[in-house]
C-alpha cells in the first residue's frame, strides 16, 4: 500500500526530539495557531494513513521548530 504522505515519519522524529507526545502536539497546534488537529489525526499522519495539507504542514513545522522542507524532503534545500 502506498503511504498517503511522506512527512509523517519526520513529524514523529521531530515531535519525539522535543519530548512531545501526540496529545501535546495537538494541543500546541490548537493553542498557538487555532487549528484543530486531533491526536488521532496526528497518529494517522505519522503512520502515513492520512495525508497532510500544505497549511497543516506549515503549522506543524512551526510548532516543531523545523523547516517544512525538512518534513517533506529531509533537508533544508
Amino acid at each position: 500500500m502506498l503511504a498517503a504522505n511522506i512527512s509523517g515519519n519526520r513529524i514523529k522524529i521531530a515531535r519525539k526530539d522535543l519530548k512531545m507526545d501526540q496529545i501535546d502536539l495537538s494541543a500546541a497546534i490548537e493553542l498557538e495557531h487555532g487549528l484543530k488537529i486531533t491526536q488521532s489525526d496526528i497518529s494517522e499522519i505519522e503512520r502515513g494513513v492520512r495525508g497532510v495539507k500544505d497549511f497543516e504542514l506549515d503549522i506543524i513545522a512551526r510548532v516543531l521548530n523545523v523547516s517544512p522542507l525538512w518534513l517533506l524532503r529531509g533537508n533544508e534545500e
